[in-house]
């Protein structure tokens, strides 16, 4: 099974959207995550077909993943960044990318040469916004394509272009014969005379991916085309169901993370959302390993028994019996 290994990060954003009532800014911080990214990516960026999720994973840059960026407003030669105020006095509005990161393209990348992919994700609640998703998806293709070239001169080389991406998640709103589909727009050559066409990667530099889902139950069959995707994001753009968990682990594998379990015992309160909502469905096993890291922790640092009782209760909301049970079960074994 294709799964990553989960981080504290995906499960704290992942208990922050279980109700999704305030869908922009909770699906983004979701978005953020490299995990989340990767099985999104890997359904729908051609260039990474063929590739594990772990190296999809790899691929996304290593610096922070960013929301907020900057569509350069008034001039499209200007570079994708929040710092762009200068233009805000051409009395155009100013756009905001949700998500802007860069991922490595692995079709075109060399030994000691790194080629981008320019990736733009939106998290969108309504399909219908009072003028077409597209058009503003291909106006965020072009400010980002353009914004890769400083000041266009006599000397600009369009060589170094690298292809964007901009994906939009469209939750509600969606026509019934549109839902639980996934459209792809991109450049393509439409007449060759005389069989002197370029090569594809001179033209393929802008590919816009509109995923429409609209209902809150997805019904469809692993058979089914982009059936990966459309179950994935149906089970965390909407409310939680109570196989949330076990669908989501289906993807990213949060039992085997021991450093994760290790850091549950010791965060206020997210033992209590792990435990709550999905490790008695499934993930007792983590609940156990975090269990056992915080009692080992705290016998090497010779905390007495009792204090040790009282954690257990307080960070995985046990009984003074469940908490004794835990006790005398992993401390025996030292």
């Amino acid at each position: 099974m294709d799964r990553v290994t989960g981080s504290m990060e995906v499960l704290s954003s992942m208990q922050l959207t279980k109700d999704m009532a305030g869908l922009d800014a909770q699906s983004r911080a979701l978005l953020h995550n490299r995990e989340v990214l990767a099985v999104i990516l890997g359904e729908v960026v051609a260039e990474y077909r063929g590739y594990s999720r772990k190296e999809i994973m790899d691929f996304i840059e290593a610096g922070p993943v960013t929301d907020g960026k900057e569509v350069s407003s008034g001039r499209t030669n200007t570079r994708v960044s929040g710092d762009c105020a200068e233009y805000v006095q051409l009395n155009e509005k100013t756009s905001h990318f949700d998500l802007v990161f860069r991922a490595k393209n692995p079709v075109l990348s060399r030994e000691g040469m790194l080629v981008s992919l320019h990736m733009n994700l939106e998290s969108q609640k309504t399909y219908r916004p009072g003028y077409p998703i597209e058009k503003r998806g291909m106006y965020y293709l072009a400010r980002s394509l353009s914004s890769q070239l400083s000041l266009v001169t006599d000397e600009t080389d369009y060589s170094g272009l690298e292809k964007c991406y901009s994906i939009w998640i469209c939750r509600d709103d969606i026509p019934r014969g549109a839902r639980n589909s996934v459209a792809v727009y991109e450049v393509t050559n439409t007449k060759d005379t005389g069989s002197c066409g370029a090569a594809k990667e001179f033209y393929d530099l802008m590919t816009l991916v509109i995923i429409k889902l609209g209902q809150r139950v997805y019904n469809g069959n692993r058979e089914d085309v982009d059936y990966e995707l459309l179950r994935f994001l149906n089970t965390i753009m909407y409310p939680h169901e109570k196989d949330f968990l076990d669908k989501v682990s289906e993807y990213i594998d949060f039992s085997s993370n021991e450093e994760l379990w290790k850091e549950a015992g010791e965060v206020s309160g997210l033992g209590e959302c792990v435990y709550r909502d999905g490790l008695e469905d499934g993930l007792e096993q983590g609940l156990e390993k975090g269990i056992r890291a915080m009692i080992e922790d705290n016998m090497e640092e010779a905390v007495p028994e009792a204090r040790i009782l009282e954690k257990l209760q307080k960070h995985f909301k046990l009984t003074d019996a469940e908490a004794e049970q835990y006790y005398r079960r992993f401390a025996l074994e030292e």
